[in-house]
């Protein structure tokens, strides 16, 4: 059972199934957030300028909306809802193309009807400790090689 809280009080605009239906569509969003940051590789910007980051970011939408697309085409082509299409599967076929190659059928992965996960840290922390000094003050307290002979 899951405890909604919200402040849509009105019970005729906003019905309880249509709430709840909502909530358990999330979950295609964090996955879609996932695919992007992890799968994608975009936990890390890697600019150091605003126009930089402007452009990693329009590169990382287009390779997106790219794989999103061949998803798209599968998902037709095999006849199954697009959101069972795996998108590394299609990521992996768009990295190998090439203008001729054609599209084969993708991984399709399972239904997986009112999903619910908890909500917990995957990912164990890094083992160095935060920046809590400006940089240059960092710099001057690491070890030189001179010292080290």
């Amino acid at each position: 059972m899951i405890t909604l809280v919200t402040t849509l009080l009105d019970p005729d605009r906003y019905p309880k199934s249509e709430l709840a239906n909502l909530y358990l569509s999330r979950w295609q969003i964090e996955t879609n957030l996932r695919h992007l940051k992890t799968t994608m590789g975009l936990e890390v910007l890697h600019c150091k300028t605003v126009e930089g980051v402007l452009k990693e970011l329009y590169m990382f939408a287009v390779a997106y909306n790219l794989v999103r697309l061949v998803m798209l085409e599968a998902s037709r082509r095999q006849k199954v809802p697009l959101e069972r299409v795996s998108f590394v599967d299609a990521l992996r076929w768009l990295r190998d193309a090439d203008s001729t190659t054609k599209l084969t059928p993708l991984v399709v992965n399972p239904a997986r009807l009112n999903r619910l996960e908890p909500r917990v840290k995957k990912r164990r922390p890094k083992e160095y400790d935060l920046m809590n000094k400006p940089r240059n003050i960092l710099r001057k307290a690491l070890p030189r090689k001179k010292d080290k002979a």
